[in-house]
């Protein structure tokens, strides 16, 4: 990095202002969009949506979740393999403005189907591929890289605010294809604004760090048609088990990416201990992501029948709880860039910050057991708000330092994929939280939210035991 950059963005390397803008906008259509789905899909007609059993609707929303991470490999691989992570971030948005125009424009599943799938494998390259461009712009000992991911992490959560309170609004006022029309146009803004700053990322942001052979680019054709005929037949037969599936998918795809990493040639001793390293960090995160993407499934249900929504005579849409946790991303996510700048090398280790916020995030879920077995509208607001403040905390000390710690440890020939491996944990645990939102009966809170909770913080001090030799095998990075 050259020094004349220093300071031109909040201390930060300049090209971070674009890609913070292109996150901003990418996370509007994709929040906006997802704060309305659920009760798009369970909804009845009369009401705009689809009736679809409520089960099979929080299903489909993990699926859909845990999708967007899975195909962090596809965005990946093409950025290592054949387009270079600039280009496949801008092809990527492409394809999501199209997801959304399908969700607009098409009615039923047919428009659901479309929407989901382009929106998935979009979103999957835009986060791996802008993830690993951020994590390019720091020499490596730089200090300021956690910081400059708080500050990426800040663009992220000004999008998920805005995005469901816009869609949201919408949806109630116009119906649930204006609110999706409204996340498609969200998504060209980022486009648009994008296009006037991709020519600062250059160098590594546009090389191809291990081209594909063109002799082999005819099988990766024929394997491209063959996955998409397998997943349009998952889609049509297992609706009702697409988390579940993707649950599976994503914990193969896992330990095959691991296989790989481990045993190519060229990989050093060193970055092989850093990937060993990695696998109880992917654990966590996996068991973490579980419990916070509950925010799309069983907290939407939540807010839907339990929250008393009441605002001064005034019933707020459903949509607008998902945008709590943003508020409070927006207000601590700068506090904890300048925690982190201040400490300095005396800041916590990553293992140390991944088990506190394991923990945490199980917490969080332990204190929804004094709300539990009331009735409808008997869940104050506040009391959400300050639960979701929890998951706040939990989310900055893990989901951030994943990003910067999966940069760190990332051995040379799989830069990028190193982030998709971590997004893979995301996959996971997203698929998980639409698997265990199976479970959730309002009846019964009191043990889901007590086992999953008690679960996670088990975990977390578990993870914090064995953090001195995990810092052993990170040889140097913390």
């Amino acid at each position: 990095m050259e020094q004349s950059e220093r300071g031109r963005f909040l201390g930060q390397p300049a090209a971070l202002a674009n890609l913070f803008g292109v996150e901003l906008w990418e996370r509007f259509s994709f929040y906006g969009m997802q704060g309305i789905l659920l009760i798009y899909l369970y909804y009845s007609a009369a009401e705009g949506g689809l009736g679809i059993d409520q089960d099979t609707a929080a299903g489909i929303v993990g699926a859909y979740g845990g999708s967007v991470y899975l195909s962090t490999i596809l965005g990946a691989w093409l950025a290592d393999r054949v387009l270079g992570a600039e280009r496949t971030l801008f092809a990527s948005a492409v394809v999501v403005m199209a997801g959304h125009l399908a969700l607009a424009l098409l009615p039923g599943l047919a428009g659901v189907a479309a929407g989901l799938i382009l929106v998935a494998i979009g979103s999957g390259g835009v986060k791996a591929t802008a993830t690993s461009l951020v994590g390019s712009l720091y020499a490596a000992g730089d200090d300021r890289r956690d910081a400059g991911f708080s500050l990426f992490y800040l663009g992220i959560n000004v999008g998920a605010l805005a995005g469901p309170l816009a869609t949201g609004l919408l949806q109630q006022r116009a119906g649930f294809h204006w609110g999706f029309g409204l996340a498609a146009v969200g998504m060209a803004a980022g486009l648009i604004q994008y296009s006037f700053g991709r020519r600062r990322l250059t160098g590594a942001a546009r090389e191809v760090p291990n081209p594909l052979p063109a002799a082999r680019r005819p099988l990766v054709i024929v394997a491209g048609v063959v996955v998409a005929a397998v997943v349009a037949a998952v889609i049509v037969f297992l609706t009702d088990r697409l988390s579940d599936v993707v649950v599976a998918a994503s914990a193969i795809a896992a330990v095959a990416y691991f296989a790989v990493i481990l045993t190519a040639r060229a990989v050093t001793p060193v970055e092989r201990r850093r990937v060993l390293a990695f696998i109880p960090l992917f654990i966590a995160s996996a068991a973490f992501w579980s419990l916070y993407q509950q925010q799309f499934t069983v907290v939407t249900i939540y807010a839907d029948e339990r929250l008393n929504r009441n605002l001064f005579g005034w019933e707020m849409p459903v949509s607008w709880v998902q945008s709590i946790n943003p508020v409070f991303i927006i207000l601590l996510s700068g506090v904890f860039a300048l925690l982190w700048n201040r400490l300095g090398d005396r800041q916590p280790s990553t293992p140390i910050k991944f088990a506190a916020g394991t923990a945490i995030m199980g917490v969080a879920f332990l204190l929804f057991l004094p709300l539990a077995g009331g009735g409808p509208n008997s869940a104050p607001l506040l009391a959400l708000a300050g639960i979701l403040f929890v998951f706040t905390i939990a989310e900055l000390l893990l989901s951030p330092v994943g990003l910067s710690v999966a940069t760190k440890l990332a051995p040379h020939a799989f830069h990028t994929q190193m982030v998709a491996l971590f997004f893979l944990s995301v996959a996971l645990g997203t698929a998980m939280s639409g698997t265990l939102a199976g479970f959730y009966d309002p009846s019964r809170e009191t043990g889901y939210f007590g086992v999953l909770g008690a679960v996670a913080v088990v975990l977390g001090a578990a993870l914090a035991l064995i953090a001195v030799p995990l810092r052993r095998l990170m040889s140097g990075v913390r």
